[in-house]
Protein backbone atom coordinates (compact mmCIF):
# COMPACT_ATOMS: atom_id res chain seq x y z
CA UNK A 1 0.00 0.00 0.00
CA UNK A 2 1.38 3.37 -1.00
CA UNK A 3 1.13 6.03 1.67
CA UNK A 4 1.15 9.76 1.09
CA UNK A 5 1.39 12.34 3.84
CA UNK A 6 0.82 16.03 3.27
CA UNK A 7 1.91 18.90 5.50
CA UNK A 8 2.36 22.64 5.38
CA UNK A 9 -1.22 23.83 5.30
CA UNK A 10 -1.96 26.99 7.25
CA UNK A 11 -4.07 30.14 7.42
CA UNK A 12 -2.66 33.11 5.54
CA UNK A 13 -3.80 36.45 4.24
CA UNK A 14 -4.45 37.11 0.58
CA UNK A 15 -1.22 37.74 -1.27
CA UNK A 16 0.73 35.46 1.02
CA UNK A 17 2.65 32.28 0.28
CA UNK A 18 2.74 28.71 1.49
CA UNK A 19 4.72 25.62 0.59
CA UNK A 20 3.04 22.25 0.90
CA UNK A 21 4.98 19.02 1.22
CA UNK A 22 4.00 15.45 0.49
CA UNK A 23 6.12 12.53 1.59
CA UNK A 24 5.48 9.65 -0.75
CA UNK A 25 6.74 6.16 -1.56
CA UNK A 26 10.30 5.12 -2.21
CA UNK A 27 11.25 5.62 -5.83
CA UNK A 28 8.76 8.44 -6.07
CA UNK A 29 10.06 9.19 -9.58
CA UNK A 30 8.35 5.97 -10.70
CA UNK A 31 4.94 7.49 -10.07
CA UNK A 32 2.59 9.90 -11.72
CA UNK A 33 2.13 12.62 -9.09
CA UNK A 34 -0.43 15.31 -8.57
CA UNK A 35 -1.83 17.97 -6.28
CA UNK A 36 -5.58 18.37 -5.94
CA UNK A 37 -7.83 20.50 -3.78
CA UNK A 38 -11.37 20.40 -2.53
CA UNK A 39 -13.34 23.27 -1.09
CA UNK A 40 -16.51 22.71 0.95
CA UNK A 41 -19.42 21.72 -1.26
CA UNK A 42 -17.27 21.49 -4.36
CA UNK A 43 -15.76 18.71 -6.44
CA UNK A 44 -12.14 17.79 -5.97
CA UNK A 45 -10.20 19.60 -8.66
CA UNK A 46 -6.74 19.20 -10.08
CA UNK A 47 -4.12 21.81 -9.28
CA UNK A 48 -1.03 20.34 -10.91
CA UNK A 49 0.24 17.01 -12.22
CA UNK A 50 3.78 15.76 -12.79
CA UNK A 51 4.93 12.93 -15.04
CA UNK A 52 8.08 10.85 -14.69
CA UNK A 53 9.98 13.14 -17.03
CA UNK A 54 9.03 15.99 -14.71
CA UNK A 55 6.74 17.60 -17.25
CA UNK A 56 4.05 19.46 -15.35
CA UNK A 57 0.50 20.47 -16.11
CA UNK A 58 -1.10 23.28 -14.11
CA UNK A 59 -4.72 24.25 -13.78
CA UNK A 60 -5.37 27.60 -15.45
CA UNK A 61 -6.45 29.06 -12.12
CA UNK A 62 -2.99 28.59 -10.59
CA UNK A 63 -0.66 29.10 -13.54
CA UNK A 64 2.04 31.62 -12.74
CA UNK A 65 1.34 31.44 -9.01
CA UNK A 66 1.90 27.79 -8.06
CA UNK A 67 5.01 25.68 -8.68
CA UNK A 68 5.39 21.94 -8.31
CA UNK A 69 8.71 20.28 -7.60
CA UNK A 70 9.93 16.84 -6.62
CA UNK A 71 12.86 15.64 -4.53
CA UNK A 72 13.71 12.05 -5.45
CA UNK A 73 16.15 11.69 -2.55
CA UNK A 74 13.56 12.70 0.03
CA UNK A 75 10.75 10.93 -1.84
CA UNK A 76 8.78 14.13 -1.63
CA UNK A 77 6.55 16.29 -3.77
CA UNK A 78 6.11 19.99 -3.11
CA UNK A 79 3.62 22.68 -4.03
CA UNK A 80 4.83 26.24 -3.66
CA UNK A 81 1.92 28.67 -3.67
CA UNK A 82 2.40 32.40 -4.12
CA UNK A 83 0.00 35.33 -4.34
CA UNK A 84 -2.67 33.28 -2.65
CA UNK A 85 -6.29 34.26 -3.09
CA UNK A 86 -9.34 33.49 -0.93
CA UNK A 87 -10.59 31.17 -3.67
CA UNK A 88 -7.50 29.02 -3.13
CA UNK A 89 -8.89 28.01 0.26
CA UNK A 90 -9.41 24.25 0.32
CA UNK A 91 -8.08 20.96 1.57
CA UNK A 92 -5.07 20.10 -0.57
CA UNK A 93 -4.36 16.49 -1.43
CA UNK A 94 -1.32 14.74 -2.82
CA UNK A 95 -2.04 11.90 -5.26
CA UNK A 96 -0.01 9.20 -6.99
CA UNK A 97 -0.25 6.31 -9.42
CA UNK A 98 2.53 3.92 -10.31
CA UNK A 99 3.80 4.49 -13.81
CA UNK A 100 2.45 2.18 -16.47
CA UNK A 101 4.04 2.12 -19.94
CA UNK A 102 0.61 1.69 -21.55
CA UNK A 103 -1.25 4.29 -19.54
CA UNK A 104 0.11 7.84 -19.58
CA UNK A 105 -0.04 10.11 -16.58
CA UNK A 106 -3.28 12.07 -16.58
CA UNK A 107 -2.05 15.35 -15.19
CA UNK A 108 -4.89 17.02 -13.32
CA UNK A 109 -7.54 14.39 -14.01
CA UNK A 110 -8.25 12.80 -10.64
CA UNK A 111 -9.41 9.58 -12.28
CA UNK A 112 -5.81 8.87 -13.17
CA UNK A 113 -4.70 8.42 -9.55
CA UNK A 114 -5.33 5.63 -7.11
CA UNK A 115 -3.34 6.68 -4.07
CA UNK A 116 -4.33 9.69 -1.99
CA UNK A 117 -3.12 11.42 1.13
CA UNK A 118 -5.33 12.65 3.95
CA UNK A 119 -5.02 16.29 2.94
CA UNK A 120 -3.85 19.52 4.53
CA UNK A 121 -6.01 22.59 5.05
CA UNK A 122 -5.18 25.89 3.38
CA UNK A 123 -7.22 28.95 4.36
CA UNK A 124 -6.73 32.31 2.71
CA UNK A 125 -8.42 35.35 4.19
CA UNK A 126 -9.00 38.78 2.69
Amino acid sequence: QVQLKESGGDSVQAGGSLKLSCVGPENIADYCLGWFRQAPGQEREGVAGMSRDSSIIYADSVKGRFTVSRDNVKNSLYLEMNNLKPEDSAIYYCAARRLNPWIPCTGIDKLGYNYWGQGTQVTVSQ
